[in-house]
């Protein structure tokens, strides 16, 4: 009876899980979403404690209470400008703890009550651990780099074969401890995991600020690979079920954010930011600025306008001043919609949980094959903190790194308005075409400060 009734509540909480990740899809549903799969999660976690045989009850009492009022703690108090690091730290947790669980498996001597594990089952451990441990020390890498605490890129002459020959001696650690039966050495699992957080850093090290989106999602999806894989070794179905659709939805996220940069996975892990090779265009023209108080005129006597949100906003935490600005545009007959960028910001969906936040309306936001054919019939579109997804070289300049990237173009509308804070590139350090051309004017200085220029003007009127 007791069995039945925990298989059903493990089942009970990986539909909880499913749901909760459907209803994510949404912006509408999303937070509807996130509290569904933490009522599974709870769910999943009250009936461990029902499992025959279960020791150390009080040890896990209060990690779970330090470790829950730590991220109850930290889940307040984070800005949002601050999430992407925040979403990168807690995929690699989930790494970790994938890791952790393997590596007790396998120190057990790779045996339970003197029967020794399948293969099939302690080929499962270690392949979670090595993904578990890499999402890890990935994660903390992206985590870093995020934060500033990490601001070069580490590249240099052979690093690919350095990695290749760390991925090789990973893969043959693993092999020989999946083959290994009973006859367990733990030095050698040391070595596999020292092996296998070194070849994250070193996989991450490499990678550009532009292409943390895509790495971010890909370390959920292994984090979630990780945990489906110990739920096998376990044999717990809540596990299996979760960390599967977990991969499964980072793993398409991870690919349709590739394609949003037109750019192979490969590319992004392996290459610099972009494939071109040849020297870029020479810029023609100059930059041409306008106070925040003109730039404001234009919209207000326009007819539409495409606002168009990037990292500079996340940063300048100017998404409440531009929805207040918004009201005020429309209150005067001005048809305002927003436009995102797959790619915007540090993580997938970061413009989208900003503009949430600030009470933006979800049908005036457009991703980007929706609102692109509406450019040229815009009288003005600003651009707010985004640089690299909306720069013309991406089709327009064949040596361009970031050629054949798919961008909003945003240089078709009649005039463009660029909210700024200096004259500097991108984050990946190539310069904007936008900035140059004979329909763009440059609004220098803080995001926030800026617009509420604009809306005390606009009062105005």
């Amino acid at each position: 009876m007791l069995d039945t009734l925990i298989q059903f509540s493990y089942f009970a909480a990986a539909v909880l899980f499913i749901w909760g990740l459907k209803q994510m899809s949404s912006p509408k549903t999303a937070r509807r979403g996130i509290v569904w799969a933490g009522i599974g999660m709870v769910v999943a976690t009250l009936v461990t404690f029902l499992l025959p045989g279960l020791h150390n009850i009080a040890l896990i009492v209060v990690a779970i209470l330090l470790s829950g009022a730590l991220a109850w703690w930290t889940g307040k108090r984070v800005a949002m400008t601050d999430m992407p690091q925040m979403i990168a730290l807690y995929n690699g947790m989930g790494g970790g703890a994938a890791a952790a669980i393997a590596a007790l498996e396998l120190v057990r001597l790779v045996t339970r009550d003197g029967e020794q594990l399948d293969l099939q089952v302690q080929s499962l451990a270690v392949a979670g651990a090595l993904i578990g441990a890499v999402a890890f020390s990935g994660s903390a890498i992206a985590f870093a780099k995020l934060q500033g605490l990490i601001k070069k890129t580490l590249r240099f002459p052979g690093l690919q074969l350095v990695n290749g020959l760390l991925f090789l001696a990973l893969v043959g650690l693993g092999v020989m401890i999946a083959l290994s039966g009973n006859a367990f050495d733990p030095r050698l699992l040391i070595a596999f995991f020292a092996v296998g957080l070194l070849f994250g850093i070193m996989m991450t090290l490499p990678i550009g600020g532009a292409d943390m989106p895509v790495v971010i999602s890909l370390y959920n999806a292994f984090t979630g690979l990780a945990v489906g894989f110990e739920g096998f070794v376990l044999g717990n179905p809540a596990m299996m079920i979760a960390g599967i659709v977990v991969g499964a939805a980072g793993t398409l996220l991870t690919q349709l954010m590739a394609k949003a940069m037109n750019r192979p996975l490969t590319n992004v892990l392996f290459s610099n930011f972009g494939g071109g090779g040849g020297a870029q265009a020479e810029v023609e023209g100059t930059m041409k600025s306008v106070e925040p108080s003109d730039a404001a005129v234009m919209m207000a006597y326009a007819d539409k306008v495409i606002i168009v949100p990037g990292y500079g906003m996340a940063v300048a935490q100017a998404q409440h001043k531009v929805w207040e600005m918004t009201e005020l545009l429309m209150e005067r007959g001005v048809t305002v919609k927003f436009a995102i960028h797959p790619v915007a910001g540090r993580m997938p969906g970061h413009m989208n949980v900003l503009l949430a936040e600030a009470g933006v309306p979800y049908d005036l936001i457009f991703d980007l094959d929706e609102i692109n054919p509406e450019f040229p019939t815009t009288d003005v579109a600003l651009v707010i903190g985004a640089n690299d997804v909306v720069n013309p070289a991406a089709r327009e300049d064949p040596n361009s790194p970031i050629y054949g990237m798919p961008i909003l173009d945003v240089d078709k509308a009649k005039n463009v308005l660029v909210v700024k804070r200096g004259q500097g590139a991108g984050f990946s350090g190539i310069q904007n075409l936008l900035f140059f051309r004979d329909n763009t004017r440059m609004v220098y200085g803080d995001a926030q400060k800026v617009v509420s220029e604009m809306i005390a003007t606009i009062k105005t009127l």
